[in-house]
């Protein structure tokens, strides 16, 4: 049976969809399935590296990418189904072709967020991505996205026509070796601070952190640091760095609040073995894969009670009610004064991220794409 997998999309993704398709490709060649043949389209890591339409400084950039982008999904992508006449083909960026094709689709359709939250996308671009998702969904199509939460909001936009399947995926792996020298540089020490990573995209609510952080500094409630890594969010309407970094300025917070921006695998996997927690606010979640990643590491998460972040947290855990800066503060305060609660939630999380292994990502999708032959 042949599977072809759709990788086009890697020469622009840089966050959450990157991680999945990397991962998912490396699970296909790391646990093999005997019945099936995988075809990519492109080589993960080589695709991954093209810059051509990264970080697009004006429109004119942006508009040549949509249009690479089209001519991917409608001609050249049809053009591969009928060359490797595959059974299946995966498509993990919302977009499958709108034309008719002769296999089984599997569509990654990660969260609802361009329904849920329209003023985070700029009108023009929301209406014309919908658009492409919406035609891609025809014939043999079978949806996959992340979380029972997901499923639930896409059955809300979408309806129940489309047969739509869970499957929790797995985080990035760490594979580089620790650089513990970024700990140093960025004057920590062991279990000295908070931590985030991720874009700085509105949604995730680092505005918010700051300010709590800050109130908590200044009430006594903590004397640790927070350390906020990552870049920009993808658009201006999203991206809410700016927004921080006047915060951080403003609330005399420079000593406490660290902004290091983007940083290497081995600076993040140091990061995560000298944190004392991991903080996640975010108001809107498909699945939320510094959970499970801060957990492998035995790192307690503090999250906010978002529905994806809940399920995928699996009680190991501590939520706090979205938004509420006095129930963050108080969940910060009780960690922070209970460093016999930290080991325990340490080892919750342990257990808890045992669920979101690669092995157990890809047979999941082996499971559905052997059910569709049946």
């Amino acid at each position: 049976m042949k599977v072809l997998l759709d990788l086009q999309y890697l020469n622009i993704a840089t966050t959450g969809i990157k991680t999945y398709m990397v991962e998912l490709a490396k699970a296909i060649r790391k646990y093999p399935h005997p019945d099936l043949e995988f075809i990519f389209t492109h080589e993960p890591e080589e695709q991954s590296k093209k810059d051509t339409f990264k970080n697009p400084q004006s429109k004119i950039q942006r508009l040549n990418y949509h249009l690479d982008y089209f001519r991917w999904k409608e001609f050249q992508l049809p053009d591969l189904v009928k060359k490797h006449q595959p059974d299946v083909l995966i498509c993990p960026d919302f977009v499958s072709p709108a034309a008719s094709l002769s296999c089984r689709r599997l569509t990654v359709i990660h969260d609802a967020f361009f329904w849920q939250m329209p003023q985070n996308y700029p009108k023009w671009w929301r209406t014309y991505f919908l658009s492409l998702l919406k035609k891609g969904l025809k014939e043999q199509t079978e949806i996959i996205t992340t979380t029972d939460y997901s499923k639930r909001s896409l059955e809300k936009y979408l309806g129940k026509q489309w047969p739509i399947s869970v499957i929790y995926q797995c985080p990035k792996s760490l594979k580089a070796a620790s650089e513990p020298s970024i700990v140093k540089k960025l004057g920590l020490s062991e279990q000295s601070f908070y931590l985030h990573i991720g874009v700085f995209d509105k949604r995730k609510q680092l505005p918010f952190l700051t300010e709590a952080f800050g109130e908590a500094l200044k009430q006594g409630h903590t004397s640790k640091k927070l350390v906020l890594v990552g870049g920009p969010g993808h658009s201006d309407q999203m991206n809410d760095l700016p927004k921080v970094e006047k915060l951080v300025r403003e609330l005399g917070l420079e000593e406490h609040i660290l902004l290091p921006g983007y940083l290497t695998d081995g600076e993040i996997k140091a990061l995560y073995e000298h944190a004392y927690a991991y903080l996640f606010p975010s108001e809107n979640e498909g699945f939320g894969i510094p959970i499970p990643e801060a957990m492998g590491f035995g790192l307690p998460v503090i999250h906010s009670d978002q529905q994806a972040l809940v399920e995928v947290a699996g009680g190991a855990g501590i939520a706090f009610k979205t938004g509420e800066q006095e129930d963050l503060i108080a969940k910060i305060t009780h960690l922070d004064a209970h460093p016999e609660l930290r080991n325990e939630l340490g080892q919750k999380g342990k257990k808890r991220s045992e669920d979101f292994t690669a092995q157990k990502f890809i047979e999941s999708f082996y499971t559905i794409i052997l059910q569709s032959s049946n």
